[in-house]
């Protein structure tokens, strides 16, 4: 049951991640120099291969332009 929830969580990040680069007008390259990271890493953040620390998940908020409690509460809509 864990490993299910996990992995709908993992999508949903997924789905979130890449709904909000997109109506930023980022591409995965643009967000992953905002975010100090690879565009490899974004990538596989993006297709549910990795998931990211807090403070990965910090660093890629401040590079979308929103808050980390915004951005967790949509992992939470259906």
């Amino acid at each position: 049951m864990e490993e299910e929830e996990d992995q709908a969580l993992l999508e949903a990040f997924s789905r979130v991640l890449r709904k909000r680069r997109i109506e930023a007008g980022l591409s995965q390259e643009e967000l992953a120099h905002r975010a100090g990271k690879s565009i490899r890493y974004i990538s596989l953040l993006e297709s549910r291969k990795h998931q990211p620390s807090l403070a990965t998940l910090r660093r890629i908020c401040v590079g979308l332009e929103v808050s980390m409690s915004v951005f967790v509460a949509e992992l939470e809509k259906p």
